[in-house]
């Protein structure tokens, strides 16, 4: 691993690399590249797709990827994704940056927010790129699994459902609720913890993140015994809290019996003790409104876990959040490589910077992913053997070409998190 706190102080050529890339992306015509910062070529015009080229034959898990060759970038610059797409762009330079020049190949960025997924793909294999780095949405994504022209390695930056196989050269790395889900069914299960209940927020997201968890629940060999939804811009969770805790059917008990013995009774309803976890992954907003509910209707003493979107740094807001368990990725959570990105991400952007923006983070792995796995191909080894410690967590290859993010572990105390064994 380099050494991050010398390499990563290029805080001058960051800089101005950001401001070449962002007129050279969102220009139509091709750019001088004297004016472009060192490394860095901009992308030339763009010219319209060649007829659909037969599909490629299957290549090895890790194709060659020639040495000196350009690395393409495919990042939606501009239109409605374009904030993210300039954060990810920012963390991929940093780490771009934080290779010697010598190490370090060209780098052209074409705005997928101008040209479609596909003309971008066919230029980038024509200009000469060894890898691609991109799409950055998931419809984006979709468009390039779907894509049969030929082009080198493909790291995409989201991932679409079903398996895509690997001999493509296709590789799927994605800041994925429902893997983080899955890694949450595994640890309430180490944990000792076998049969318990889900509180998610209605809609898509829930749905998705619910069907990981239950699924890899079911496999680790635990139990998910009721589910509940609630409406996440709601305020109150009284009515899904009740349903899986079974304070209704308690409630129900107490006014039969006070109808049996014809008096008002001294009643404190109770929550079902067949429960030893609680699962309610969501945002931070609605979370700091769940846990205390949760801590009125009596669950406050079970083991609640949730997803990394629970928690947001905030040492006031977060006193409500004290005892959920979550993962999360080193950058929120800290350590040395962390602290050595901050330190040069606050020289390049004295005003603000990225701070705990994971997009940052997603950008600057992206690229570490990217020359690593132009390392693995100089040594001809296969993916399976790649093994990036990175910002948004402990990066691998399944066989199926997905990057798999191993996560820290947290557990709010105080209105801080405390890392986990």
């Amino acid at each position: 691993m380099p050494d991050f706190r010398r390499s990563l102080r290029l805080c001058p050529a960051i800089l101005v690399a950001l401001l070449g890339l962002q007129l050279a992306c969102c220009a139509s015509v091709e750019t001088d590249e004297n004016e472009t910062p060192p490394g860095i070529v901009p992308a030339p015009a763009t010219r319209p797709p060649p007829p659909p080229a037969a599909p490629r034959p299957a290549t090895a898990p890790v194709p060659q990827v020639a040495a000196g060759s350009l690395i393409g970038l495919l990042l939606p610059l501009t239109g409605r994704q374009s904030a993210a797409a300039a954060s990810v762009r920012d963390g991929f330079l940093t780490a771009y940056y934080s290779q010697t020049a010598a190490d370090r190949p060209g780098l052209r960025i074409y705005d997928t927010g101008q040209m479609s997924v596909a003309a971008a793909l066919t230029q980038a294999t024509q200009d000469g790129a060894g890898i691609i780095v991109g799409p950055l949405t998931r419809e984006e994504v979709a468009a390039a699994a779907g894509y049969s022209g030929p082009r080198p390695p493909l790291l995409t930056l989201n991932a679409v459902a079903g398996p895509v196989s690997a001999t493509r050269a296709l590789y799927q790395y994605a800041l994925s609720p429902e893997d983080e889900a899955r890694q949450v069914a595994r640890r309430v299960v180490a944990d000792g913890n076998r049969a318990g209940v889900a509180l998610v927020p209605s809609g898509d997201w829930g749905r998705r993140v619910l069907a990981a968890f239950t699924q890899e629940l079911s496999v680790a060999g635990g139990q998910l015994l009721d589910v509940a939804t609630y409406d996440a811009a709601g305020t109150d969770y009284a009515a899904a809290i009740g349903q899986v805790l079974r304070i209704n059917e308690s409630e129900a008990r107490d006014k039969r019996l006070e109808s049996v013995l014809g008096t008002r009774l001294t009643f404190q309803p109770r929550r079902r003790g067949d429960i030893s976890f609680i699962f309610s992954p969501g945002q931070a907003k609605p979370e700091r409104l769940l846990r205390p509910q949760l801590k009125f209707y009596f669950a406050g003493d079970v083991p609640n876990y949730a997803t990394a979107d629970a928690f947001e740094p905030d040492v006031n807001a977060n006193q409500d959040l004290d005892g959920l368990i979550f993962p999360d990725a080193p950058w929120l959570l800290g350590g040395a490589l962390v602290e050595s990105v901050r330190e040069a991400a606050s020289a390049a952007w004295p005003a603000g910077g990225p701070r705990r923006n994971i997009l940052f983070a997603f950008g600057f792995d992206a690229a570490r992913l990217a020359a690593a796995l132009r390392s693995l191909s100089a040594q001809n080894a296969s993916a399976a053997s790649l093994a990036v410690d990175g910002l948004t967590g402990h990066l691998t290859i399944a066989p199926d070409g997905h990057v798999l993010r191993d996560l820290m572990w947290a557990q709010i105390r105080n209105g801080e998190p405390r890392v986990l064994n």
